[in-house]
């Protein structure tokens, strides 16, 4: 056993553990001067400070900077990770520089105060590590400029402020479906500069959420849309129209000189827009058509909801009875519309705390719908309808069937009827070829047969002009030494003779 020579005595040990407790506490950091520490929370507040003091407890939970002199928070403003850090407090400084490494040593934090300070741009990627942020405030600052990507990766932001400051475009990417914030419930855009809404995107979110969207206070710029938007809240009493309806205001658009706002809701009726306010929730539908109504609720989470039907018949459960269905997300779908399905209806929400009804009125016209196929089936049946007219009678005034007279073959002299006056334009367009030129001398003792065309100039019958004049051409001689073979003789009164309206032979006139 080894004994050692000098034995540690009472006052050494007490030093060492002095020590170790020294070394400790240097480990974890030590509560800064000018500040009070109750526990896991540091409170730095009103303590005239100029930056952030490095030496800070791992420990802790809250950390409350307000109301100090701070003018810019760089990305090591905390030396050290604070893990256990979910609340941060630094309005009412100076603020007008935030790097975006800022809150990379702190990203547990859940509640984030940089109101009342100078902030005049929220850059890109600002807040995107602070994943588990539930509440941002930034009212009272100078903002103008939201990037677009300032609050991504905010999956769990329920409250959002940015009250009181110089914005002027509405930041709708926190609001589209994709790029929306999933649990937002709250957004504060009063007070700013906004002089337009999408209102029909507004329009479109579920009432829970608008609810919570505070718009007052802004220089908007009168239309009827926005008198609807705002008329329908105050129907659906929503918080956010209802706390604040004497601030909700806007300024008529020109012609009007009038420079002092005027309140939304008494556009109803005013010169010179003359807005109408629309009905709540009256759905239109047509004889055998499907139709879903929404049970657009102000409450979130809802445990119960059902329906009831203008006949007094609840539907209580998912699935229907063949022509009335319960959807997962609560809406009602009919089908097959019938007139005895118009009337109001009800549907009944359940939440933790509160309960509401909301009602439906359903307008069913006593008529199918047709569709737009149906009216251009229409139209184009009519417009080849006239085209075809057209081209009919086209060809009866222009290709009218020929009427020549020609002899018959071996039938004696018979002298063929005297020409109409209508024979010279049907005659040109015969296709029928000259005797002559195919070398075939006509039957003796009767006269050749020529088409009308090619008679003589002179006066013919009744005294008119033949068109073509001169007698009828003889067939060129036969050259010498060439027996020729007689062709089938084809005359012009045959049957099966070529004359056709659609002939190859130029026209002439």
């Amino acid at each position: 056993i080894c004994v050692p020579k000098h034995p540690p005595t009472m006052g050494g040990f007490v030093v060492s553990l002095l020590l170790s407790l020294f070394g400790l506490c240097l480990g974890v950091g030590t509560c800064p001067q000018r500040c009070l520490c109750a526990s896991n929370i540091l409170s730095c507040s009103r303590a005239s400070l100029n930056t952030v003091p490095t030496s800070l407890p791992r420990f802790t939970s809250v950390l409350d900077l307000s109301h100090n002199n701070v003018t810019r928070l760089r990305a090591d403003w905390s030396p050290t990770r604070l893990p256990h850090l979910h609340a941060l407090l630094l309005s009412h400084n100076s603020l007008s520089f935030v790097s975006t490494e800022a809150f990379t040593h702190v990203p547990h934090l859940r509640h984030l105060d940089l109101s009342s300070n100078r902030l005049r741009t929220l850059e890109e990627n600002l807040f995107s590590d602070l994943v588990e942020l539930e509440v941002l405030l930034l009212y009272d600052n100078e903002i103008s400029t939201v990037d677009r990507t300032a609050f991504e990766n905010l999956s769990q932001l329920r409250k959002l402020y940015l009250g009181h400051n110089r914005i002027s475009r509405f930041p709708s990417e926190l609001l589209k479906d994709g790029s929306r914030l999933p649990q937002l419930l709250l957004l504060d855009l009063s007070s700013n500069r906004l002089r337009s809404l999408p209102v029909e995107e507004l329009q479109a979110l579920p009432a829970w959420l608008r609810d919570r969207l505070y718009l007052h206070a802004n220089p908007l710029v009168c239309d009827c849309p926005l008198f609807q938007l705002v008329a329908r809240g105050r129907r659906r009493r929503l918080s956010s129209v209802m706390d604040f309806q004497d601030e909700l205001r806007c300024f008529l658009p020109p012609p009007s000189s009038s420079s002092s706002s005027i309140s939304i809701l008494s556009l109803a009726g005013r010169q010179p827009l003359n807005c109408s306010e629309a009905r709540e929730a009256v759905m239109e539908g047509h004889l055998g058509d499907t139709i879903t109504l929404s049970c657009d609720t102000r409450l979130r989470g809802v445990h119960t909801r059902h329906w009831v039907t203008p006949g007094g018949e609840k539907v209580l459960e998912e699935g229907g009875n063949g022509s009335t269905t319960l959807l997962a997300n609560g809406s009602l779908e009919l089908r097959a519309l019938r007139p005895e399905d118009a009337g109001t209806y009800s549907c009944w929400v359940g939440g933790p705390l509160l309960n509401e009804t909301i009602y439906v009125e359903l307008l069913v016209h006593n008529f199918t719908l047709h569709g737009p196929h149906d009216t251009l089936n229409t139209a184009y049946t009519t417009l080849v309808g006239c085209i075809l007219s057209v081209v009919l009678v086209l060809i009866y005034l222009y290709l009218t069937p020929c009427r020549c007279c020609c002899c018959r073959a071996g039938g004696g002299d018979k002298i063929p009827p005297p020409p109409r006056e209508d024979s010279l334009n049907s005659s040109v367009l015969s296709a029928t070829p000259n005797h002559a030129t195919l070398g075939v001398s006509p039957p003796p003792n009767h006269p050749p047969c020529r088409s009308r065309s090619a008679s003589a100039t002179s006066t013919g019958q009744n005294g008119r002009f033949k068109v073509g004049g001169g007698a009828p051409q003889q067939p060129p001689p036969t050259a010498p030494h060439r027996h020729v073979l007689p062709k089938a003789q084809r005359k012009v009164s045959d049957p099966d003779s070529v004359s056709s309206v659609f002939s190859d032979t130029p026209i002439v006139v």
